[in-house]
Formats: C-alpha cells, structure tokens, sequence
C-alpha cells in the first residue's frame, strides 16, 4: 500500500503516528527552522516516540558514515518516519540504509509503516551515467549514477524492485516551509558532503574511493580535491578538462582516510558559473589519464562493482575509446529517464546534459 500526502507529518491523523510507538529513522537535516525543532521532538512531545535511529558517528567527522539499526529494533514500532537528505547519486550512504530499512521491513510478515519525509534534491533533476548491468551490491537500487529523483521517488522505485506489500507513504517536498527556508545543501547531508557545489561532483567523485587516489575525504572539500602522494603535478593543459571547468594543481593532507597525515598532490576541480558538468564521465577521463602514465595507479575490485557498467570498465582499463562510451552513456541516460517517468510525485522532469 502506497499513498502520497501534501501535508506536513505532523498533521497526519493516522493511528500508527498518534497512538503507536514510532521510531525516526534521520540525520541533522530532519531539522525545521519555523518551529525550531527536529522531527524526533514531535513524537518526544506527544509521548510516544519509541526509538530514534541516527549516524552512529557526530555531525561532523572526518570519516563517511552509516545509520547503524538491527530488525529487533523495529520491533513494537507502530511507524518509522525517515528524514534525511539524499544527494543524488545512487551510492551514497545514508540512501542505502533507507532501502536496507524498507528491504528488511519488506521480509517482516508484520511490521511498521514507513513514512518519508520528503526533500528536494540537492543535486536537481540532471542524469548523468547507466542503470547498473551487474549488481551493483546490497540496498542499492537499480537507478542512474546520479539519478534526479527525490528520496521519496527513489523509495517509490525500489519498493517496486524488492515486490513489497506493507505501508509506504511519502509526505510531499512541498507540504512545509524547510524548502523556502533552507536551500537543500545548508545543513550538509554528510560530513563528507559539506558544501552547495559536492553533489554536482560526487557521482563522478564518490569512484576515486575505489582507487589508491583519494577524493580528498578528510579535507574540508571532499571530491572537489583528488590527489595522492605518488602524483606529480603537471601542466594543467594536460589534463582531460571540460568545457565550464578550471582544475588547479594543489597539495593537501587528510585529517582521516586513506592517506592520513601524508602530503598529497593533485588538482582542485572548479566548475565555472552555469557550468553544466558531467562528473561521471569526467572522472572516467582522469582515472584514465593516471593509469596510462602512472603505473602506482591502482583500481580495486570496488571500483567496478560501485559503477556497474562493463562499457565503462572497458573503457578504464583501456580497451575503449572514450568516444564509445559517451555514447554508451548517451543512450544510457535516455534509458532510465524514460523509466524513471514511472515513480515521478512532483511535475518536474529528470533530464540529460547535452
């Protein structure tokens, strides 16, 4: 059972949500400014919240993170209400663990409702990249590198692909004032997603965490800096560089991660004003251009299982031209645009760059 509703949770009449125990499944965006509070206290003030799921490390931590919960946590909850910020791209962590949450509930014979408190998507309605050809591991749904889609539309899509029956609702983008009062990246969805331009750079970004060059995870700009010790800065002029794109060489060193406390050398990516940039396949380029002239390049087993695609991974490994695979990825994206018009809930559209 699916409904979609266009008013605020907190004037929703269903039983589960005023008699039962609800536990709130969310992060630090779950925070409303017009009344001062985040959703847990709702329930806190109506005496019957039963559990709060949150990221098992703070707000800000150098490390990326998970919301950590067992199946006997959900047990005697009449209702979860998840509220986090997705960004857009079909790996990123906290996104997983709603569809780990909505997998496990789709097993339990009895269980609670799951409500979603809908956001905007801070990475907006672009597609960039394939629906995964291999599996792309668990409670990851089967959607574009950066798909376009809300949580809410995403939940709706894999819903659908697991076959579930129990209750999904998802509260509307549009039913509260967070949308004026926030723009979707002031509270950062995750540490390692700090600032306005992260999304339009983590698809294409989130993959160097597949590789032996670190996205910068540990910096205070993480997938805008790449880089690692082994690097020898050159002319930039050298460098695979879209249109609307500068790339700085630089130096930095993580606080956290791979390379802690070592000096790394790399480039900065800085997109240009109205740039309309494709992550995907520019970091498909990069990773190219290091593993033909540095042979300390290593891609691991992760990278691949992460981008599910065989064409890209030929590519990568240098059996194909690029001109080859920004076709495949053309085709790709009209793919699932045109299957994601399905689990659509706002009047917008996904769309490709071009």
């Amino acid at each position: 059972m699916f409904s979609f509703r266009t008013t605020p949770i907190e004037d929703q009449l269903d039983r589960s949500l005023l008699d039962g125990k609800v536990g709130c499944f969310c992060t630090q965006n779950c925070w409303d400014p017009g009344r001062g509070r985040y959703l847990y206290d709702i329930f806190k003030e109506r005496g019957n919240l039963g559990k709060v799921f949150t990221p098992r490390a703070s707000e800000l931590t150098p490390d990326t993170n998970h919301i950590d919960f067992s199946s006997e946590d959900l047990e005697g909850l009449s209702a979860v209400v998840v509220e986090i910020q997705d960004t857009g791209t079909r790996y990123f962590n906290y996104t997983r663990d709603v569809m780990q949450l909505l997998s496990w509930r789709a097993r339990s014979f009895d269980g609670p409702a799951i409500y979603i408190v809908d956001h905007i998507n801070p990475a907006g309605r672009v597609v960039e990249g394939s629906i995964p050809a291999v599996d792309p591991g668990l409670w990851i749904p089967r959607v574009a590198h950066r798909h376009g889609l809300t949580l809410g539309e995403l939940c709706c899509l894999y819903y659908e692909q697991i076959d579930a029956k129990f209750p999904l609702h998802v509260i509307s983008a549009r039913c509260s004032d967070v949308g004026k009062d926030l723009l979707p990246w002031t509270i950062a969805p995750a540490s390692d997603i700090p600032g306005m331009f992260t999304c339009e750079l983590y698809p294409g970004g989130g993959l160097w965490n597949g590789t032996n060059i670190t996205p910068g995870i540990g910096t205070t700009r993480p997938y805008e800096y790449f880089g690692a010790p082994f690097i020898k800065l050159e002319d930039v002029r050298y460098l695979p560089t879209p249109q609307g794109v500068m790339m700085r060489p630089c130096s930095f060193t993580p606080a956290a991660g791979r390379y802690k406390d070592e000096r790394c050398f790399g480039y900065q990516i800085m997109l240009q004003p109205g740039a309309r940039y494709h992550s995907l396949l520019h970091t498909l380029m990069l990773m190219r251009h290091f593993a033909d002239r540095y042979s300390a390049f290593e891609m691991y087993d992760g990278l691949f299982g992460k981008l599910a695609d065989p064409v890209a991974e030929e590519y990568l490994r240098g059996r194909l031209s690029f001109d080859v695979v920004q076709e495949h990825m053309k085709t790709e994206e009209q793919k699932w645009i045109r299957k994601a018009k399905r689990f659509l809930l706002y009047d917008d559209a996904p769309y490709r760059i071009k």
